[in-house]
Parts: C-alpha cells; structure tokens; sequence
C-alpha cells in the first residue's frame, strides 16, 4: 500500500467530520444536551451566510466570516486583538509601517496562502472601505506589500491609531473563491453551513497518530441563519446551545417564550442606534425640522419598552469623550422638560406649515420585530406632538428616517461621523466633511484631534442623526456551554466556546 499524504488524510477527516454533523442533524441527535456538533443560531437569513460580504454588518454575515475566513487579526470575545493569520508582528518608523508574518495556511484546495495573494487581496478591501468610510484609520494607507512569501508590510503616510481594530473586522478577512483559511471549513447540508476545524498542523509536522485520531464531534458546529422566532423556540427546547444576534427588534420576544432570565447575556456595546436622515426635499433640507424632530423624541420612554440594565439611551452623536481633546459639545434642548422642547417642536412646524403647506408623513424604515413595532408607536406618537405624521416603510431608499443599529468597530469620534457622512447617502453637514478633510491632512496630532473635535460640534448640530441609545445585543447561552464572555465588540469567537461535560 501506498502512504496517504498528511494533507490529504485532513481533508478526508473534515469531509467525514462535516459529513457526520450532517447526518446527526438529520436523525435530531444534534442537541444541547449531546455529545455531537455544538449548534448555534445566529439571527438572520440563509442568504447572509451565504453571501456575507454583500451582507455586512448583519449579524449572521459577521459570524460566518469570523469563522471561516480570518484577517490578519482578531477579536477575542473580551474585545482584545489576537493573532490570526499572521501570528505575529511588530510596529515600526513611529507607527508608519505594521509588518506582519503570516503563519503557515493553506486555502480550502489545499494550496499554501502567500504573502503576494494576501497583499493584494488586503488592498482591494482596504480601497472599497475607504469609500465609505474617507477618514478612518486606514485612510493613511499607501500599499500593501509583500516582502517576502510570508511576510506583508502596510504602509502608511502617517500613523493612525486603531488600524489593528481596524484589520480585526469581519470585512477584513481574506478569502478566496473557495473560501477563508479557518478557523472552520464549511459545508452546506440541511439548510445549515456544517463547519469543522481547520487542522493547523502542515504536512511535514503533522503527527501521524493525531491525524488518525481525528477531531472530536463537539469541537465541530452547526450553524443555522434563522428568524428570531424559530432561534428562541429551538433553544428552549434545547435544541441549540447558543443564540447570536439578537438586537432590541426581537427582545420582547423572550417573555412570552419562556426563556430562563439567566440563560439571556447582554453585550456592553457602544455605537450607534438611532435615525438617519436619508430623505430629501424641502420639509428636512430645513435646518429647524430637524431639530424639531430631534427634540421631540422622548427617549425616557425607551427604558420602559426595553427595560435592561446597564443599557443606556442617549441625546448625543457620541457615548463620551473618546479620543477628543475636550468633551462634545451638549445640545442646547437637553435638560429641558419635554413639554417645553414639544412647544418649541410645534412652533417649527407651524412655521414651516404657514409657509409651505401641510408637511408630508415622515416615512420610517425599521427592521420587522416587535420590538420594531413598539418604537414606531413612540415615534408616531411624539413627531405627531408637534404636527408631523410618520408611516412605516420597509425600503430603505423610500424612507425619510432610516434605523442604524451598528457596533462602533472601533472607539473613537472618527467612527460615528464617519458612519453618518456624506459617503453614505446621509443628510450631512458639508462644513462638517470639510473639517473633517482638514484633519485627515493635518500635520501634528494636536491638530488632527481639534479638527475632529470642531467636525464633531458641526455634524452633531446639523442633526441629520437622530440618536436614541446604544445598540441592544443579547445572546442566549446554555448552561452546558462554557468559553462564552459578555463582549464590548459584540463579537463571540465560535472556537472559544466549549460544552461542559458535568
């Protein structure tokens, strides 16, 4: 007989390993409580599996990425950076120059992945980012170069803080047609993406009595995009062990399930949720509309829909101070008492109705939920207040007022202003954007952070954002699982999670 080579004898393994989740799903051995495929249920549809860089920053489309197709580096679950498939690297000429070496990884075909396919592939993301997002930290970047076959350099024209959080992104994975280099390989069966480990071994180190001894069943996943509904029901019973994605749309949904209060874990994040101003025409070009609409809202009232601790609503582009030199600024209507900013509200809208005729309902876009349901109930409530009436869109190029409900990826002002800029089609402040060049060309540090705090101040005042609070993300956990951490980016590796055997 002829010698099997290692690499060969692995892709038999993870061929017979994926096959085997498969059939256990198919006989419904694949539970909590088995021995079998760990299975997980991230909220969203097949479709953001399937395509998932066409379908960022959705929750389903983030996790597959994060599974099957790493970047550079990574998030673990406490929101620290962790090698990838670079496995080390170091910084140079004063944050100028980020040199990483990859470590030894093959694509899902077998061949080796190489510094020139990773360069190039890393340059591509980089420049599509920089469409939307002008003035982040990877706006400094001139190329992306190999240096040798396993080793790349990024170069840039300035430092930048935050370009490691940056390349820990789901959007920054490097994938080929065939897929990621791991940590998982995935396959389709049942309707569910089967995924086991990518053995990190190569051919000349791998050690023959570990290759016949395969990897256990509960070190593989199951992993289903499914409606909040049918994710909540298969936990409870005890069908799945983890539910990922979870935002504040399908929260109510856990009262009347059922679900154990303790099995519910809530990520501290920060970021943006709240209404964009993506409409057009002359009732929101008006400067006073905006703020009138911004005044209006009661975000007090939220706590009550959604009564969760440590989460918090907020009046304000920004969750705090960050990485300004000073603390943004307050709108001037906080603090008042809603009656008096609902005066004030009212008497913008009366002006505007002398003037040009009665306003046209506000279209809203928001996510289906009940959660969802709830929310626009307020918001009709308040914004008829003060004279205006809103209906609910499902597009979100029919609406006037669009939901953003996004993680910050990374804490500093640049994220959230850029995340609201003209780029992405949002009301924007123009003077705003011009602050906001001038510091991406500014000389010292110094005066890079003024420029932004001073964009701050315009983007904030121009109220094309309407902020309502943190992002909501819950998760639901089994008691048998273990390696699962409360999460400030909101991310949960799937292998760091591990199930009890007591």
């Amino acid at each position: 007989m002829f010698a099997v080579p290692p690499r060969l004898r692995r892709l038999s393994r993870h061929a017979a390993l994926i096959a085997g989740a498969s059939l256990g799903l198919a006989l419904g051995s694949c539970s909590e409580e088995g021995s079998g495929p760990v299975v997980v249920s991230v909220i969203g549809s097949r479709t953001e599996l399937a395509k998932p860089l066409q379908n960022l920053p959705n929750p389903a489309a983030k996790l597959i990425l994060e599974a099957t197709a790493q970047g550079l580096v990574a998030f673990d679950a406490g929101g620290d950076i962790l090698p990838a498939l670079a496995q080390r690297w170091v910084v140079e000429d004063d944050g100028r120059s980020y040199i990483f070496r990859l470590r030894r990884a093959f694509w899902a075909n077998g061949s080796r992945v190489t510094a020139p396919d990773v360069a190039r592939m890393l340059m591509a993301r980089i420049e599509m980012l920089r469409q939307l997002d002008p003035d982040g930290p990877l706006d400094a970047v001139q190329a992306v170069v190999p240096m040798t076959g396993e080793v790349i350099e990024i170069r840039m024209a300035a430092a930048r803080p935050y370009v490691l959080q940056m390349l820990a992104q789901p959007q920054m994975a490097v994938l080929s047609r065939d897929g990621g280099t791991g940590p998982y390989r995935s396959v389709w069966r049942s309707g569910a993406a089967m995924l086991a480990p990518v053995d990190r071994l190569s051919g000349d180190d791998a050690d023959s009595d570990e290759e016949e001894a395969g990897v256990p069943a509960w070190q593989t996943r199951v992993l289903r995009a499914e409606r909040a509904s049918l994710a909540i029901i298969r936990f409870r019973e005890k069908q799945s062990a983890l539910v990922l994605g979870g935002r504040y749309a399908d929260l109510p949904l856990l009262v009347p399930a059922g679900i154990d209060r303790d099995a519910v874990r809530m990520d501290p994040v920060q970021g943006l949720l709240g209404l964009a101003v993506t409409g057009k025409g002359d009732l929101l070009d008006d400067d006073g509309v905006r703020a009138a609409i911004n005044m209006a809202v009661d975000r007090n009232q939220l706590l009550q829909m959604f009564p969760l601790g440590g989460w918090a609503i907020s009046e304000q582009l920004l969750p705090g101070q960050l990485d300004l030199p000073v603390a943004p600024p307050t709108p001037a209507w906080v603090g008042q008492a809603m009656d008096d900013r609902r005066a004030q509200g009212r008497a913008i809208i009366d002006r505007w109705r002398n003037t040009h005729g009665d306003p046209p309902s506000l279209r809203i876009a928001l996510p289906a939920g009940p959660g969802s349901t709830l929310l626009f109930g307020l918001l009709a409530r308040d914004l008829g207040a003060i004279g205006l009436a809103a209906e609910r869109v499902d597009l979100v190029d029919k609406a006037d007022l669009s939901l953003i409900d996004e993680v910050a990826a990374y804490d500093s002002a640049l994220w959230y202003l850029g995340r609201i800029g003209c780029a992405r089609k949002i009301h924007c402040s123009l003077e705003g954007e011009s602050a906001l060049q001038a510091a991406s060309l500014a000389s010292t540090a110094e005066e890079r952070a003024a420029r932004v705090a001073q964009a701050v101040g315009l983007i904030q005042a121009h109220n094309g954002y309407i902020p309502l609070g943190a992002p909501i993300r819950w998760s639901l956990v089994s008691k048998r699982l273990s390696g699962f951490l409360p999460s400030p980016r909101g991310r949960h590796p799937l292998n760091h999670l591990f199930r009890s055997t007591n």
